[in-house]
């Protein structure tokens, strides 16, 4: 059955003139935009900011893990047994030499003391009378009135006396000496750790240390070097490893505290070992610092730097610069013709915003630091010069 315009509603009639109207709205637009260029010749070059590589003089260091290390460093312990009658000192306390540390109850070593004095009476006096004893048979022999054996007998028996004194005296010694141990002090200046007793335990040299005592005043920091960094040391410095630590001439040695931040003093080289470790292919060195605020301490692990003697010329440029693949280190520059060319590179280490290139770039060169997502190797740029660079 045809079906004419006539019989549509009006609403459908002004749907309908709605259609045709968007479609040659449509046809209009398309006509009129023109066709992007495949190459995009026709766009302006990306806009991106550089940087010159520049050159500065810089102290070359290398840096180690360290440990520091106490140069005294000995447990305290009870030389004899016996009650302890005092602690004279706190758990982690600073303490001189010669300060009393602990006491131990004297009175049985006194009265040892005391009997030992006894005996020596006892020992002198048969000595006095072995001697009276040999005068008399002497004269007794003189008149023929004893035997030579007689005589004999009794020049032994002062011997035996006189052997009995020494033994006395050595028998006071032992015994003024087991006194004094009762007494314990510090065997030199440092800082003792947490005391393991208690005063009123039976402590003896069979028993566990009294106390821990370090002298953290100055103290070691040992760290190791490989074979190729310390053959590059002697021969800047024209030193052998064995007059390194002699000469006074070694490279200053500083420190990164476990909190990152530097320590103010500097360290000299002081020890370095006579062999390398077969295992690690290393050698041990030792540094000294005075570590006068004490926050070098024993057993802590430390960032060890050591700088040359003398500041060499490097190639910096911004780490913004920089960029990675499975190849290496790359920096995307601009050359000559505005033309974007990428560079492998070697690197070192950081010098605050920057980083020092050991080869592939020289003096002067510029690397693209801004805008590196808008450009790839081959292709024209617009570049400027970023501000805030060397």
């Amino acid at each position: 059955m045809p079906i004419f315009l006539s019989d549509f509603s009006v609403g459908h009639r002004n749907a309908l003139t709605r259609l045709r109207a968007t479609g040659f709205a449509l046809l209009c637009v398309a006509f009129a935009t023109p066709a992007l260029a495949q190459d995009g010749s026709d766009q302006p070059a990306p806009k991106v900011s550089v940087a010159a590589a520049y050159s500065k003089e810089i102290t070359d260091e290398a840096v180690f893990i360290g440990r520091g290390e106490a140069i005294d460093n000995v447990d305290i312990v009870a030389r004899v047994s016996g009650f302890l009658e005092e602690s004279a000192v706190d758990d982690g306390a600073s303490v001189t030499d010669g300060q009393l540390l602990f006491r131990i109850e004297p009175d049985l070593y006194q009265a040892t003391l005391d009997a030992r004095k006894a005996d020596l009476d006892k020992a002198e006096a048969n000595l006095e009378l072995a001697r009276v004893e040999l005068t008399r048979k002497e004269e007794l022999l003189k008149r023929d009135a004893t035997p030579v054996s007689e005589r004999d007998i009794a020049r032994a028996n002062e011997l035996v006396a006189e052997a009995q004194v020494k033994a006395a005296h050595a028998a006071i010694q032992q015994a003024e000496l087991d006194l004094s141990y009762t007494e314990i002090h510090a065997p030199f200046d440092g800082r003792i750790g947490r005391v393991n007793t208690s005063e009123g335990d039976v402590v003896g040299p069979n028993n566990p240390a009294l106390v821990t005592l370090v002298r953290d005043t100055p103290i070691y920091v040992t760290f190791s070097l490989n074979e190729k960094q310390l053959v590059d040391v002697l021969q800047e410095l024209g030193q052998t490893s064995g007059s390194l630590a002699e000469s006074g001439k070694s490279p200053d040695v500083y420190l990164q505290l476990p909190n990152g931040t530097p320590l103010k003093e500097v360290g000299q080289i002081v020890f370095v070992d006579n062999r390398i470790d077969p295992l690690t292919g290393a050698i041990s060195l030792r540094a000294q610092f005075d570590n006068t605020e004490q926050l070098i301490i024993d057993g802590s692990f430390l960032h060890v730097r050591i700088q040359a003697l003398q500041p060499t010329n490097r190639v910096l440029i911004p780490q913004a610069a920089l960029q990675r693949d499975q190849r290496g280190e790359f920096v995307l520059l601009v050359n000559d013709k505005q033309m974007v060319e990428q560079r492998y590179i070697q690197t070192g280490d950081p010098v605050d915003s920057a980083i020092i290139v050991l080869d592939g770039l020289q003096e002067g060169e510029s690397v693209i630091v801004e805008g590196l997502q808008r450009v790839r190797p081959g292709v024209a740029v617009d570049a400027i010069v970023a501000t805030g660079g060397e």
